[in-house]
């Protein structure tokens, strides 16, 4: 039975704080870069961007849309925020069923809003359910433990937060805060399947797709999406791949303007204000969790938990590679051209490639990639809003010394560098 890397929660243009870029032609495209077989229309319940989708979209069997110039295919999907602040990611059979779901939903909140593509609606997160029950679609909480709108933020337990359909939530998302290791540290959990998707607001590789979940189905399409989910047959999630927590911008307790770190202990007894610059505190990922487990840090997994893969995006390896040489965009992009032409896609360049053919493309950036599948990465963990920063090393003595430096609070490099090296992001 084949398996197909899936990538099932991200916005279109009318979600905000989203690239212009994005559009259905050039996710398709950008998506098979990227290695991704599965994407999903988003914010289906937007009025514009549901008619963009219908436009953009070719059926070729039932619920399964192509764009007519690439093989990428698209499930139907979308998310939405209820009234108590959580997020919902939401899967239906096809476009006809977002439409109805869209009819349902609009007298609870302005879906056709400029910046309605995720819609706040005036709804509980029980009620919720109900209506995408009566649609034949699938709910689930999404990065469901950030301190602002995952459900671990306002209910202590996934199956209270949805009531009389807890028992019936299949899936939780972790977000990119959180892995396999940590969601697993709360008992409850040991029931859910756990989906890693981007929530990427960009159509480029270096952020769709920097989180996805290869699914086992016969072929990709909503009812194959289902029965994995219902673990029938051999239908079921063999991998969830993403980013190291620590590089996610909620992992630590962290102030969200200086982006100082705390402890839970020390957050606590300063009433969550910042008293470096007056901001406020906000709660992070890996205290949220130990909280719930009750400080239990032993690793357990369920028997059908697939394993967690650690990414970093090639793009990102290749600027911690050269961006002392040529730390331009520009520069960037021609490296990452090459391996992907070479390669077929980002994913294979990253994860499957032997290192002796990666070294004919870029000896430097070669190294660097067999360094990252070795584990030989440090992060300066993320938190208070601001991601997280890794560092590649070359040995584990350079990996022991940066982590040395990380548990003293010391940035890597901070001292020596006047000018922060950037990361992508900031080229824009």
């Amino acid at each position: 039975m084949p398996e197909f890397n899936c990538d099932l929660h991200y916005h279109g243009p009318y979600a905000g704080g989203v690239s212009k870029n994005m559009s259905i032609p050039l996710i398709a495209e950008q998506a098979q870069l990227k290695g991704l077989d599965v994407v999903v229309t988003a914010d289906s319940t937007h009025k514009d961007w549901l008619q963009h989708c219908k436009e953009n979209l070719v059926e070729t069997e039932n619920g399964v849309y192509k764009h007519e110039k690439f093989n990428t295919i698209f499930l139907v999907g979308t998310e939405v925020q209820d009234q108590t602040r959580v997020h919902h990611l939401i899967y239906l059979e096809d476009l006809t069923r977002a439409q109805e779901l869209r009819e349902k939903l609009l007298p609870f909140g302005n879906l056709d809003h400029v910046m309605a593509g995720r819609p706040q609606l005036q709804l509980n997160p029980e009620k919720l359910a109900e209506i995408v029950e009566k649609v034949g679609g699938i709910v689930g909480p999404t990065h469901s433990f950030t301190p602002y709108f995952g459900v671990y933020a306002h209910y202590d337990s996934v199956e209270k937060a949805y009531g009389q359909f807890g028992r019936s939530i299949s899936f939780i998302e972790l977000g990119l805060s959180a892995d396999s290791y940590f969601a697993d540290l709360i008992p409850e959990n040991h029931q859910y399947n756990f989906f890693t998707f981007s929530d990427s607001h960009s159509p480029w590789p270096h952020r769709i797709g920097r989180e996805f979940t290869k699914i086992k189905m016969k072929k990709p399409d909503f009812n194959e999406l289902k029965k994995a989910l219902e673990r029938k047959g051999e239908n079921k999630i063999t991998l969830n791949a993403g980013l190291n927590p620590r590089e996610g911008k909620y992992h630590a307790t962290a102030c969200n303007l200086c982006y100082h770190h705390f402890s839970l202990q020390e957050m606590r007894a300063l009433n969550w204000k910042c008293p470096h610059c007056n901001g406020t505190i906000k709660r992070g990922v890996r205290d949220r969790i130990m909280e719930l487990a009750k400080g239990d840090k032993t690793e357990k997994h369920p028997d059908f938990r697939p394993p967690y893969q650690h990414l970093l995006p090639l793009a990102e390896i290749i600027q911690l590679t050269v961006g002392g040489k040529d730390p331009t965009l520009d520069g960037v992009q021609r490296i990452w051209k090459e391996f992907v032409n070479e390669f077929g896609n980002e994913i294979r360049t990253i994860l499957d490639t032997p290192v002796a053919e990666l070294e004919t493309v870029h000896k430097e950036v070669a190294h660097s990639i067999d360094s990252f599948r070795k584990g030989w990465v440090a992060y300066y963990p993320g938190g208070g809003g601001k991601y997280g920063a890794p560092f590649i090393a070359h040995s584990v003595e350079e990996l022991n010394r940066l982590n040395a430096e990380i548990e003293k609070g010391i940035l890597p490099g901070a001292i020596k560098q006047k000018t922060p090296q950037k990361k992508l992001g900031d080229f824009g």
